[in-house]
C-alpha cells in the first residue's frame, strides 16, 4: 500500500507541476514535457523509505481475512 501511495504521489506531482496547465500541440510535445520532468526529478532523486511497521501490516491483513471469511 505504501509503495502504491508513492507511485500515486509521483503521478500527482507530475500532473500538478508539468501537465495541469500545459498546452501540448501534439503527443510528441506531451512526451517531451514528461521527459523534461523526469530528467529534472532524477537530478535529485529521493529514495523511497518504508515507514510502515511490518507487524501492523500483517495484523491488518489478518483482520481483512477474518472479515472476508465471516462474509462467505
Amino acid at each position: 500500500c505504501s509503495w502504491l501511495n508513492a507511485v500515486e504521489g509521483f503521478f500527482a506531482k507530475l500532473s500538478k507541476r508539468r501537465l495541469k496547465r500545459g498546452v501540448f500541440h501534439s503527443v510528441v510535445d506531451l512526451q517531451a514535457a514528461i521527459n523534461r520532468f523526469l530528467a529534472e526529478h532524477n537530478r535529485q532523486p529521493k529514495p523511497f523509505t518504508w515507514t510502515a511497521d511490518p507487524d501492523k501490516i500483517i495484523a491488518a491483513v489478518k483482520r481483512g481475512h477474518q472479515v472476508l471469511d465471516s462474509i462467505h
